[in-house]
């Protein structure tokens, strides 16, 4: 008798279940914080927040856990900044009153053991997990922004200054903006100007081989 073939398994990537933040919302109404609830099509960044929300970078939170030696750290800036952990590490230094060796982001798998998270990602508000939570000041400029809620399909815009009251978050400058390198509309001409005179070189050239 023939063997009957095997049916090949079809691989679906699974989307992220949809959790509301139900823990978050009710810790917010709690202590009377005045907040809106955005929802949102599923965002793994935050530039991906800011296009969907439609809202300016720095309007956008962005949150970071970092280790500083054997310490956690829930670390919230504006989107459009990268931390300086060299200026993170004097600020960290000052605040604990003792000397800061290494700070490291650590790996995704240590970051869901320790908040203990499960189709979820690192929200804004470390109260919830007991971590210390140091803000940007930049992102005060800012007076509202929109802050991670943990899950992929919601956020929570909030005044800034009301956010740093419930988190007692500790204000610092550890923040340092983006690099965007633009090039000159001058230099993209000469460089278009170069190409053509490459291209009609090489037409003439094969022009004269041919004869």
């Amino acid at each position: 008798m023939a063997k009957k073939a095997k049916k090949s398994k079809k691989i679906v990537n699974k989307k992220p279940k949809v959790v509301f933040p139900e823990k978050l919302i009710k810790y917010l109404e709690a202590a009377r914080i005045p907040h809106e609830v955005l929802s949102h099509r599923t965002v793994y960044t935050a530039y991906d927040a800011a296009a969907t929300m439609k809202k300016k970078l720095n309007e956008i939170a962005k949150s970071i856990l970092v280790k500083a030696d054997q310490d956690y750290w829930l670390i919230v800036l504006p989107a459009d900044e990268n931390v300086d952990f060299k200026k993170l590490g004097v600020f960290l230094k000052k605040v604990t009153k003792k000397e800061v060796k290494l700070i490291k982001i650590p790996g995704e798998k240590i970051v869901l053991d320790l908040l203990k998270l499960k189709n979820r990602t690192v929200g804004a508000f470390g109260k919830l997990h007991n971590l210390p939570v140091a803000v940007e000041k930049n992102l005060v400029k800012a007076k509202k922004a929109v802050f991670s809620s943990g899950d992929f399909n919601h956020s929570i815009q909030m005044k800034v200054n009301d956010f740093i009251k419930l988190e007692n978050a500790l204000l610092g400058s550890f923040g340092v903006k983006k690099k965007i390198k633009l090039i000159k509309t001058s230099r993209i001409k000469s460089r278009m100007k170069t190409s053509r005179i490459k291209a009609n070189f090489k037409r003439k050239k094969t022009k004269i081989g041919k004869k």
